[in-house]
């Protein structure tokens, strides 16, 4: 292996050393924190760098392979550094989902396939100040995609009632598991 390189390269070059065409086992990686590195991942999913967004879209999907959700906040890794940044919401946004047999697959603004179910759960917050739903899916290890608007109201589109300890309330199930996705009632035929 080539002598690591600090920084942005290094993301770069340890991103691009996953074997095949999996994740790079970053939760394996437990180098020193190494300081923050100036990118910011916006609520609406853009990824900005020194304050400029990050127009090429195989250089955000491979930066998110690096991706690292810890106790004090995210972090790009490698298997030598450790870089704060800065997520202002969830650091990827669900812009898509198609029913495949009991399953709900959806699809991230980053390249991510993720199917809900028990490993990967729905949820739902309400927004203190607006009061709007804001809906999330686990992707991996600790890392969420906010469920965009359009996604959400397929989602509603395609929920049936059930109970849950609060009282009855609209979810979709997927692959043996159901998640509540809002009140009863909410539904609009």
């Amino acid at each position: 292996m080539n002598d690591p390189k600090p920084g942005l390269d290094g993301v770069i070059a340890a991103a691009k050393q996953a074997p095949g065409r999996g994740l790079p086992p970053v939760h394996l990686w437990n180098p020193a924190h190494c300081g923050e590195i100036d990118i910011r991942i916006r609520k609406d999913g853009v990824w900005f760098h020194e304050g400029t967004p990050i127009g090429r879209e195989a250089l955000v999907r491979l930066f998110s392979t690096v991706l690292r959700k810890d106790p004090d906040g995210f972090h790009l890794v490698t298997p030598v550094e450790k870089m704060k940044i800065v997520v202002e919401d969830a650091p990827f946004i669900a812009i898509r989902v198609d029913r495949e047999g009991d399953a709900l697959v959806f699809q991230t603004n980053v390249g991510d396939t993720v199917e809900a179910g028990p490993d990967n759960a729905i949820r739902v917050e309400m927004d203190d100040r607006t009061g709007e739903p804001r809906p999330y899916l686990h992707i991996r290890r600790g890392l969420e995609a906010l469920i965009a608007r359009p996604v959400f109201y397929e989602l509603v589109e395609m929920a049936d009632e059930g109970e849950t300890p609060e009282g009855p309330a609209l979810g979709v199930a997927s692959n043996g598991a159901w998640f509540p996705i809002g009140p009863a009632g909410a539904h609009q035929p």
